[in-house]
């Protein structure tokens, strides 16, 4: 090859080179239109009819998405034309001790907030007691949790968020029924466009609550005719109240009871399917811890032990309407979180006796695995989602337990280890 050959061979490289370079640059800058297209065309192609179908009108459709772009920095979404990305390695443990829930900084914050407003509101909590049952108490413990008595900043688009995940997240199906569901709202004349600021998941207003939820349980308590869980106390306490009875809420019966359970009492026993009646608890042994004894009105009706570090933390009996709170949360945690700063609220300064134990240090990963090996020994876990309820809980025990190990009911290292 003669020298102007070589040179031109290399000046055409380079210059190739150069136009992939400034190719891949231009691309990364305007990655996002493609995706901004296919936005839109979902939105009129796919979504518009099934809108249209449900009575949704096109000056509602439109302006709920006028200006609507996909939020990419929405978390567990799907681009499109990708597979759902393998969760990395976890570099940090997912799971301290359960106690970490109930910092007192947080605790105190709902609890203080909470007694601050009973005499404020006093009159709109009595109303509300009386007509729903619920305790004032028990709505302020949600109310302060979910927004902080309306302090928190809820500062996204309804329509952006569950436009975005309706469009590519990996539970796009669930929310797409509350993006219809949210467009029913404005259709109906409940609250405007402009009003439909929700979290970063789609949860609306003071009670963060999903569209579906908004459509099924909020109410204009106040009586100004409009359902307003953004600005109106009434209809936010009332909207919470309404949401408990509809699942469930035993007028007359509070959550449950810390109580200290012997060593006998398998917490295997744990679970709103293996409940007995708080008399045949006591007959095994299960006290109230500050040692009064159980109402009288509570002996023949049916309560749940409830462990939620097993035997590293404070054991509770709950009544079903624990299980009822659980409904705003599926956490044992939270619905535990409620009642307390529910009692606080109205008793005072009340915490748990018993201490949650130093337990934890591992990856969901870890807990997700420990689940599939006891799936197929045959125990029921509920499912490999890597959280320790109460179904993955029992299973430890019962397989420790079966195995000739005092039953502790929690995952830790050396048990991760014993049942690979």
């Amino acid at each position: 090859m003669d020298r102007f050959s070589g040179w031109l061979l290399s000046s055409s490289l380079k210059c190739l080179l150069l136009l992939v370079a400034l190719a891949a640059g231009f691309a990364g800058s305007v990655s996002a239109a493609p995706v901004d297209d296919q936005f839109r065309a979902w939105l009129q192609n796919d979504l518009w009819p099934e809108a249209k179908a449900k009575g949704i009108s096109q000056s509602t459709f439109n302006a709920a998405f006028d200006g609507v772009r996909p939020n990419l920095k929405l978390p567990d979404l799907v681009l499109p034309g990708e597979k759902p990305k393998t969760p990395k390695k976890q570099h940090q443990a997912e799971f301290g001790s359960p106690g970490a829930y109930f910092a007192e900084k947080i605790v105190a914050a709902v609890s203080n907030g909470g007694r601050a407003r009973t005499g404020k509101y006093a009159a709109t909590l009595r109303q509300i007691e009386k007509r729903y049952g619920v305790p004032g108490s028990v709505v302020l413990a949600i109310w302060g949790r979910e927004s902080g008595f309306g302090a928190a900043k809820i500062p996204y688009d309804a329509f952006e968020v569950l436009g975005t995940k309706a469009f590519m997240a990996t539970r796009k199906d669930m929310f797409r029924e509350e993006l219809l569901a949210a467009l029913e709202i404005v259709q109906r004349g409940l609250a405007p466009v402009g009003a439909m600021k929700s979290s970063w998941a789609g949860a609306l207003g003071q009670p963060q609550f999903m569209p579906t939820s908004f459509l099924k349980h909020a109410v204009d308590f106040d009586g100004d005719g409009k359902t307003d869980i953004w600005n109106s106390v009434p209809d936010v306490m009332g909207s919470i109240a309404n949401y408990l009875v509809h699942y469930g809420w035993v007028k007359g019966r509070g959550w449950g009871y810390e109580v200290t359970a012997p060593d006998a009492v398998s917490c295997s026993l744990e679970g709103p399917d293996r409940g007995k009646p708080v008399s045949a608890w006591g007959k095994l042994g299960v006290r109230r811890v500050d040692g009064k004894p159980f109402p009288a009105g509570e002996s023949a009706v049916e309560a749940f032990l409830m462990m939620p570090a097993g035997r590293h933390g404070p054991a509770f009996l709950v009544t079903p309407n624990f299980y009822v709170l659980k409904e705003y949360n599926t956490s044992d945690l939270y619905a535990l979180f409620i009642g307390l700063g529910a009692d606080r609220i109205a008793q005072g300064d009340h915490r748990f006796s018993a201490e949650w134990g130093a337990v934890g240090g591992l990856y969901r990963s870890d807990i997700a695995g420990l689940q599939r090996v006891l799936e197929k020994k045959g125990y029921d876990v509920g499912s490999a989602d890597g959280l320790p309820g109460f179904k993955t809980r029992r299973s430890i025990g019962e397989w420790q337990a079966r195995n000739g190990r005092a039953a502790t009911c929690y995952p830790d290292a050396e048990l991760v280890r014993a049942v690979k």
